[in-house]
């Protein structure tokens, strides 16, 4: 099983450890396209600050995200499980997982990002603030600068099994599976059950909740369909909104509907 995440906008201070060694990053195959984007975004925060804070969409308030990306070849490095914050991953909580639901993360969890591409939870990485909705002067827009190199590596590492997809639209784009692999793909949307509607946070908090029942419990459905049967087996409510494996939509994702109420 392969889950696919999106990052957090708020991370974690890098820390006091080794710098970044790029050539250590999982999935070596998008070292270039990784580096492109290293290059350019030190180099734009380096040189102007108040252009870079309009290119990365900062307000004045996050004027200081502009320094730490001018650091990120020799600021500490930490495993990006502990580097990524917020709503989902507070839920998902990595560091209180037991051992084999933390070497299950390590296999499984793989996250999106405007400046690695993706990573694993254990590559260490330095805190930086780069989007994947940002357009670089020089590369243009990452969603786009991605593609073709997410294309090349991507089907590999999904294996045979099931892809779990929980990423929000922006990091959505930069890679969509296609033919068997988009046939085993689901994409999980959370609705709030009394209104049928998306909200935030129920949203990235149930997808957290989710990914820990699956690392915590050890279950690895097979497919689509063996993941409707695994979340509902683990009190979710779940409705098949389209399904790829259905002769009409053969080679398409299916779309899961998790409902919740209320998120405590």
């Amino acid at each position: 099983m392969l889950v696919l995440l999106p990052p957090s906008e708020g991370k974690a201070p890098s820390g006091r450890g080794a710098p970044l060694k790029p050539e250590s990053l999982s999935l070596p195959g998008l070292a270039e396209a990784r580096q492109a984007v290293l290059d350019e975004l030190v180099e734009l925060c380096a040189a102007d600050e108040e252009k870079a804070r309009e290119v990365l969409g900062l307000s004045e308030g996050l004027r200081g995200e502009i320094a730490k990306n001018t650091e990120l070849r020799t600021a500490g490095a930490r495993p990006a499980g502990e580097i990524y914050t917020g709503v989902l991953y507070d839920a998902l909580d990595l560091a209180s997982l037991d051992a084999a639901g933390k070497r299950r993360a390590a296999r499984s969890l793989l996250v999106f990002s405007g400046l690695w591409g993706a990573a694993r939870v254990t590559d260490r990485i330095p805190s930086y603030r780069c989007s994947m909705g940002v357009k670089l002067p020089g590369l243009g827009a990452l969603g786009s600068h991605w593609r073709a190199p997410m294309a090349a590596v991507l089907p590999e590492i999904a294996g045979s099994g099931l892809v779990l997809d929980l990423r929000s639209a922006a990091y959505a784009a930069a890679w969509r599976p296609k033919g068997e692999v988009a046939g085993r793909t689901a994409n999980v949307r959370v609705l709030h059950a009394p209104t049928r509607k998306v909200v935030s946070h129920f949203n990235k908090a149930t997808k957290g909740r989710i990914v820990r029942s699956l690392m915590e419990t050890g279950v690895a459905p097979s497919g689509p369909a063996e993941l409707v049967e695994a979340l509902r087996d683990l009190g979710y409510v779940v409705e098949v909104a389209g399904a790829g494996g259905s002769a009409a939509g053969a080679g398409k994702p299916w779309m899961l509907d998790v409902l919740v109420d209320e998120v405590h």
